[in-house]
């Protein structure tokens, strides 16, 4: 319902005027992050899982972090001079990919091999990376009243650039979405209690606290592209600075037949013990 009532707002079908229109369509977006968030612990709680509700819960994805926001994004970056076919390539890139997503997310979910978090972006979290930019704009106001002139500048100068670069985050997030890099399910990941968590609470309340108007596109691209970052660092930079090949390539190879808790002997290893001489048994 949220997804329905996202795209309703979008298409302004009630007469609102622009602004309220998908604000309140980016808004809807983000109710249904929440409620995508908690259904799953509410159907575990009330013993009610099944594979028609996992299937239901995923065709609600798809129309609510995938058609609502690709509307969405074409409605709010339609009067900067896009040419409707590129908007039109955009949001259709954006919609298959989240199909992708979701599918890939069906067939995997019940393999016991599956790694801890999600492999490519979750789809609510890229939802929440294009509904933020119009939420932004259309939102409160960056600077209060008293900032003067250069605060109304600075306000006016991330609007713009908001509306004109929406379009190239929802194709960067739908390649996110089907690519292979993992994600944590949540911002404080290692634990709730270590250190590494502790800076990224003090972080986001930093940025809500200091910024609100731009609280909400800043922690979902960080989430969204923070994670790739890193792992092009690791794997590509660091190497290329510093001469030395990447982690993965530096751990010894395991041998075919090892097995946690079992004592193996390599055939080249100048210490195994020489075979028995003499006639064997038969």
């Amino acid at each position: 319902m949220c997804g329905f009532g996202s795209i309703a707002f979008a298409a302004q079908w009630a007469g609102y005027n622009r602004e309220s229109s998908l604000f309140a369509a980016g808004c809807l977006i983000f109710l249904a992050m929440v409620f995508d968030a908690f259904d799953g612990a509410a159907a575990r709680w009330a013993k009610q899982t099944t594979e028609f509700g996992a299937q239901l819960d995923s065709l609600c994805d798809a129309i609510s972090f995938g058609a609502a926001p690709a509307l969405l994004m074409l409605q709010f970056a339609q009067p900067v001079g896009y040419h409707p076919r590129v908007l039109w390539t955009a949001g259709a890139v954006y919609v298959a990919c989240v199909v992708l997503r979701l599918a890939r997310y069906n067939v995997n979910i019940g393999d016991p091999t599956r790694p801890k978090g999600f492999t490519g972006l979750p789809s609510p979290a890229a939802a929440g990376v294009v509904a933020s930019f119009p939420m932004m704009t259309f939102g409160p106001a960056l600077l209060d009243t008293e900032g003067g002139q250069a605060g109304e500048r600075v306000g006016e100068w991330i609007d713009w650039a908001a509306v004109r670069v929406l379009p190239v985050v929802a194709v960067a997030v739908a390649g996110l979405m089907v690519s292979r890099v993992h994600y944590s399910r949540h911002f404080l990941a290692r634990g709730r209690r270590s250190a590494p968590a502790l800076v990224r609470l003090i972080f986001m309340v930093a940025v809500i606290v200091a910024v609100p108007r731009v609280a909400a596109p800043l922690l979902t691209c960080w989430y969204a592209f923070a994670t790739p970052l890193r792992a092009a660092w690791v794997r590509h930079i660091v190497p290329w600075f510093t001469g030395r090949p990447p982690a993965d390539d530096l751990a010894p190879p395991r041998p075919p037949h090892f097995a946690p808790g079992k004592k193996t002997v390599r055939a080249d290893d100048p210490h195994r013990p020489a075979p028995p001489e003499g006639p064997v048994a038969g």
